[in-house]
């Protein structure tokens, strides 16, 4: 399983709605709202051969309320 995480931007007052939204969906390990240029960042796993950009473009995309959103691919824990 490979670890990313997105930072995403949302419609103004929508950060719980879309937060719901993933929470709902069940695709997001971990979701947290933050302060600054993005609204929520999220946590999702994937298999290793899964496409990070197909998932974020089918799955997060689509969520009414996204505006934008920010890829962190992560390479290694420790």
């Amino acid at each position: 399983m490979k670890p990313f995480f997105v930072q995403i931007k949302t419609d103004l007052g929508k950060a719980y709605d879309v937060a719901t939204a993933l929470a709902d969906a069940e695709i997001a390990s971990e979701v947290y709202s933050t302060a600054g240029g993005f609204d929520l960042l999220v946590k999702f796993y994937l298999n290793d051969d899964d496409d990070v950009g197909h998932f974020i473009n089918q799955q997060v995309h689509s969520i009414p309320g996204v505006k934008d959103t920010y890829t962190i691919v992560t390479y290694r824990a420790f």
